[in-house]
């Protein structure tokens, strides 16, 4: 029994050190993370960078932001757009870089001079544009339902704006006929 003892008593030892070693190595990682963590911290301290903002905002000059933001927030920054910009040619998700410029253009052609409570795809006369008029407004005039409407504006998304009255018949499904009861009501 002397040997069976002496070898419980090497086998405990040998626990005792491997639980040891795995405290002692425990404690010197968390330790370690811990001064990562922190160095991390001071070293994500955002930038402030600059930005000129100038077209068609309320008032237009440099910004300063903090690095990260988009183009949305320093035409915020500055007011806001006035009613003559045309915020659909700026990309408002892109990210601001320091030393950029931010320019939100002026709407031009029908836009700039239509009048507010008219619809885009009519005139004064209340004819119906058909380089202009949205798929409710096509469907106005007479033999023209949800299909043929998605048609013209597949036709001139395709083949560009159309450049007289009479090039709607080249549009599948509007022929001499339907054309006679259309021509009145329609202009480009």
């Amino acid at each position: 029994m002397p040997m069976f003892k002496k070898s419980l008593m090497i086998l405990f030892v040998l626990a005792l050190a491997v639980l040891g070693g795995t405290l002692y190595g425990y404690y010197l990682e968390r330790d370690a993370v811990a001064l990562d963590e922190g160095t991390l911290a001071k070293a994500e301290t955002p930038r402030s960078i600059t930005v000129y903002v100038t077209g068609e905002v309320k008032k237009p000059g440099l910004v300063t932001l903090t690095e990260g933001q988009r183009v949305a927030d320093a035409v915020n920054a500055v007011g806001g757009v006035i009613e003559t910009a045309d915020i659909d040619r700026v990309n408002m998700a892109a990210f601001l870089e320091d030393g950029m410029q931010v320019r939100v253009p002026e709407r031009i052609g029908r836009d700039a001079d239509h009048p507010q409570n008219v619809p885009i795809g009519k005139n004064k006369e209340g004819q119906i544009n058909l380089n202009t008029a949205s798929e409710k407004e096509l469907q106005e005039l007479p033999g023209i339902g949800p299909a043929m409407s998605a048609r013209i504006i597949e036709y001139r998304e395709t083949n560009g704006a159309f450049q007289n009255v009479e090039d709607i018949k080249k549009v599948r499904g509007i022929g001499n006929a339907k054309f006679e009861k259309l021509k009145d009501k329609v202009t480009i």
